[in-house]
């Protein structure tokens, strides 16, 4: 039977040019009464190597790992996870912890602490993010924050957070994860609940040393690859939308008469499938990368409930806004609708129609 105790939590720290920040945290490890964890460092192809001999010559129970070349703070952990899971069979979690001084180890005794209370939760360290943090961090926290809010559904005030203690048995499921760099830290918040893994906050220290220079996040490349699921979501809905609006505008155009609305009704299925057509395989084969069973079943329920909602919904809008006899109008309204059940749609792909299997919790 394990040991519910910090010396239990193996510490992992990516490492790409790394300064003496380094060598003053593992300093302030080694402070603490009674330290006894595993530290591993994962020396991310860096161009010099002055820090990692230090190491090396001073903590000589620190087990340094080396890629050749820079693969990315995902790859990182990743060589980590694999290193600690085949090495250390007490493990309970692993504490991830960024290498430039941006976290404290009384933050990391916080969120061990945490951790220990249920060793089956991702634990993460949280942030609070005042007007004295440099803008791109606020704003880009901000704006992953209520994405991950309004199209996932999990409510966390920290997305961005590089300390971390992960339960050792979801630590084997992100060794099988395709992301390699910054995005990788995201997708583990994503599929965490798809996993059965909760996620617990605890708030810890916000510090940004020097405007936060010595990041080597991407603001642009990483940022896209981070968003990457949303984009391709949004491609994928951008381009059924303009088949399903300009067929549902020509279809109008050629069906409209004066003494009936459901012309409406009828243009919309018409434009509705064949833009499904296109929708299902972008979203089954990009977006969702084949996840879910009977999706097709699914997929064909969903539609067709949104479809004639769509079409109710615009022909109840155009007649009591008395345009029935416009396309303009009636276009516009039925853009209007569509957007709002866009917004729908993705929880229901996502949770519905594309969810992975679930997995049995480990008892």
């Amino acid at each position: 039977m394990k040991n519910n105790n910090l010396n239990n939590i193996g510490i992992l720290i990516p490492a790409f040019n790394p300064d003496i920040k380094l060598l003053q945290l593992l300093h302030n490890l080694y402070q603490q009464m009674d330290f006894n964890q595993e530290i591993i460092i994962i020396d991310d192809g860096s161009d010099r190597q002055d820090i990692f001999n230090q190491i090396k010559m001073n903590y000589s129970d620190v087990i340094v790992l080396h890629h050749e070349v820079n693969e990315g703070k995902g790859a990182a952990l990743k060589t980590g996870f694999k290193y600690i899971v085949n090495n250390y069979s007490d493990i309970l979690g692993i504490a991830t912890m960024d290498a430039d001084g941006q976290h404290l180890v009384e933050d990391l005794r916080t969120v061990e602490t945490v951790f220990i209370k249920n060793i089956t939760a991702l634990t993460i360290g949280s942030r609070t993010f005042g007007n004295d943090v440099p803008l791109r961090s606020r704003f880009g926290n901000l704006l992953t924050n209520k994405l991950v809010s309004l199209l996932v559904g999990i409510n966390i005030t920290d997305t961005q957070t590089g300390l971390r203690v992960i339960p050792i048995k979801y630590v084997k499921q992100l060794l099988s994860f395709k992301s390699n760099r910054y995005e990788f830290e995201f997708e583990m918040l994503l599929s965490a609940k798809q996993s059965n893994i909760d996620i617990i906050e605890a708030p810890i220290q916000t510090i940004y040393l020097d405007d936060n220079e010595t990041s080597h996040f991407r603001v642009i490349a990483d940022s896209i690859a981070i968003y990457s699921r949303f984009f391709k979501f949004a491609f994928s809905g951008l381009g059924s939308f303009l088949i399903d609006f300009i067929s549902f505008y020509i279809l109008v155009n050629f069906m409209m008469n004066e003494t009936s609305s459901d012309f409406i009704l009828f243009a919309t299925i018409i434009a509705r499938i064949l833009s499904a057509v296109f929708n299902y395989g972008v979203n089954k084969r990009i977006v969702f990368q084949n996840q879910g069973s009977k999706t097709l079943l699914k997929y064909v329920t969903l539609m067709f409930v949104q479809m004639m909602v769509s079409g109710l919904m615009t022909t109840v809008m155009s007649e009591l806004t008395g345009q029935l006899d416009s396309t303009f109008w009636i276009a516009f309204i039925k853009l209007w609708i569509d957007f709002l059940l866009f917004l729908v749609s993705y929880q229901l792909q996502k949770r519905v129609v594309f969810k992975p299997k679930e997995r049995k919790r480990e008892v």
